[in-house]
């Protein structure tokens, strides 16, 4: 394709995605069909084909000579939940001396599950070296990480047939966190663990090294640790002694393999978004408590993150979670290796599948086999691949739909 021909599809692209409103494009569409009155005079239809076209032509003249210069500010939310609207006022200022009419806000190009939803929202009028406040509502209805393309603030003055630029601002990314209902209770068969490395590991979670008393140097330990005044009253290395730290430390594995046979509708996979939605409410859960938190998520790459607790850490796993994509491939010959490299330290294990297969099952026994207490949660409508639960771990199966709807309130 050659590189005119590039141009008069970007062309035809804009007038026809932005330039023209839809009354516009209605107008531009009962041109065409009257235009075909043009092949003989005779015909009176040619006549309105010219009425049709004067009109645009006379809304495209207007809007240009009455263009005014104005400054857009505002801000685009950098984050927003699934199902949710996010309202964001603009200012619009004109710098012109002459007044302003029929200002609107789109933003042409937006991804298909995103709506503009106050789209048809104007300012009738702002006078000249004059100031008014625009809305833009946004909502989304799955999650992600989503480019919003250039919003432009523009005049369908005076037939609403022709949308005038007057200002815009620059494309903006926003992440869709998942919807999830908060869980009233959570069971968990819970011990303590040493946690090698003790604060570093848990900060955060509220934990203390309470002290003990001091004993002579051991080389290799830490200096931080070295005690000077009782070195030089004793005239040898001492060091502070404490005691060892122990906490809870939760391990949160999600499985996001389908398989290729199965086809994506536009809402995406049922059973993965409910996943995603129910691990969500159990991070939720667990930041509540005194825990350490690894999240395992196989997606296209592994993605391994710790929390211990707390509002910042929390949304650092929603966002994690917003661009989690369906796994093609069966991911657990890589979850596998990663977790049980850190099962030494793990109190608990929850596993949130989609199906119960070998694969899923031997990572199970892998858990159990490491002295880790288990809890898994296959979140699927119909029987599993394999047949029957299993019988090292407590398995509950759960619909799709009820976790949606709200319906789970406790594990």
């Amino acid at each position: 394709m050659t590189v005119r021909s590039l141009s008069l599809m970007r062309t035809l692209r804009h007038w026809w995605g932005f330039k023209l409103t839809p009354l516009g494009r209605y107008l531009v569409l009962s041109t065409l069909l009257a235009g075909l009155g043009t092949v003989t005079v005779e015909i009176p239809i040619y006549m309105i084909c010219c009425l049709l076209l004067a009109m645009i032509g006379t809304a495209e003249m207007i809007g240009l000579c009455l263009r005014t210069r104005v400054d857009v500010s505002g801000q685009l939310p950098e984050k927003m939940n699934a199902g949710d609207s996010i309202t964001t006022m603009l200012q619009v200022r004109n710098r012109s001396r002459r007044p302003a009419y029929d200002i609107m806000a789109a933003l042409p190009g937006l991804p298909a599950d995103v709506t503009h939803e106050d789209a048809d929202v104007y300012v009738p009028h702002i006078p000249g070296r004059g100031a008014a406040t625009l809305p833009v509502t946004l909502r989304a209805t799955q999650r992600g990480f989503l480019r919003i393309p250039e919003l432009r603030v523009h005049s369908t003055f005076p037939f609403n047939l022709m949308r005038v630029q007057y200002g815009q601002l620059s494309p903006h990314s926003v992440t869709v966190l998942p919807t999830y209902h908060l869980l009233d209770h959570l069971d968990l068969p819970v011990t303590h663990r040493y946690q090698p490395g003790g604060l570093s590991v848990s900060a955060g979670t509220g934990h203390s090294p309470e002290y003990i008393g001091n004993r002579e140097y051991v080389p290799g330990e830490p200096a931080s640790r070295l005690d000077f005044r009782a070195w030089a009253r004793l005239g040898k290395p001492i060091v502070r002694e404490y005691m060892e730290e122990y906490f809870c430390r939760i391990a949160v594995i999600l499985d996001t393999f389908v398989p290729r046979r199965r086809a994506r509708n536009p809402q995406g996979f049922p059973d993965l978004e409910a996943a995603v939605s129910l691990t969500a409410a159990v991070s939720d859960s667990l930041r509540q408590g005194d825990y350490v938190i690894d999240v395992f998520a196989a997606g296209p790459e592994l993605y391994v993150f710790r929390t211990s607790g707390g509002t910042t850490h929390f949304d650092a796993v929603l966002e994690i979670l917003a661009c989690l994509e369906p796994c093609r491939s069966d991911p657990f010959d890589e979850v596998g290796p990663v977790v049980s490299e850190e099962l030494e330290a793990m109190s608990t294990a929850i596993c949130i599948f989609l199906d119960w297969d070998e694969p899923r099952r031997r990572l199970c026994e892998t858990i159990r086999e490491a002295g880790c207490s288990l809890k898994v949660i296959i979140v699927r409508d119909g029987p599993t691949t394999l047949a029957g639960n299993a019988d090292t771990a407590e398995v509950q199966q759960i619909s799709p739909e009820d976790i949606r709807a709200g319906r789970i309130r406790q594990l």
